[in-house]
């Protein structure tokens, strides 16, 4: 699949540069020869036999949609797999893979809240603090580590 995926982006691309490409050309087409395009002021003996018009030719228009359209589909087809929305299914998978004992971005099983469950916990500040009073209170001497 990568590699469809992968030249559809690339003949997508291609399309897309050449309308690119075809867009400026008729750009300055219509710039060097502003004769090309018929006001309706010109007398009929100077007026040009060419269409009016400044727009963009169709076939320029339709290859820069079909090219869009082109690269909309090969992105598409090289995404990966969405993601489960519901939480019993993502956790139904997480505790699978686990059972598994396949390895994840997240630790062992993919879970990624492990770093959260096997942090350390709150620091009691209250004992810390009555650790320190007794610590100052015998002198404060250095510990040797």
């Amino acid at each position: 699949m990568p590699l469809l995926s992968k030249s559809l982006i690339t003949l997508g691309v291609l399309l897309l540069a050449h309308a690119c490409y075809s867009a400026h050309e008729h750009s300055s087409l219509l710039a060097l020869h502003p004769s090309i395009t018929n006001s309706p002021t010109s007398s009929p003996s100077t007026r040009s036999p060419l269409p009016t018009t400044t727009h963009l030719p169709l076939d320029i228009t339709l290859e820069t949609i079909v090219s869009v359209l082109v690269i909309c589909v090969g992105l598409v087809l090289g995404a990966e797999e969405l993601k489960p929305i519901s939480w019993r299914v993502w956790a139904g998978r997480i505790e699978r893979e686990k059972e598994v004992g396949r390895e994840g971005k997240g630790g062992v099983g993919g879970n990624p809240f492990q770093g959260l469950e096997e942090r350390v916990g709150f620091m009691d500040i209250r004992a810390k603090r009555k650790e320190f009073a007794e610590w100052v209170r015998e002198g404060g001497a250095p510990v040797k580590s």
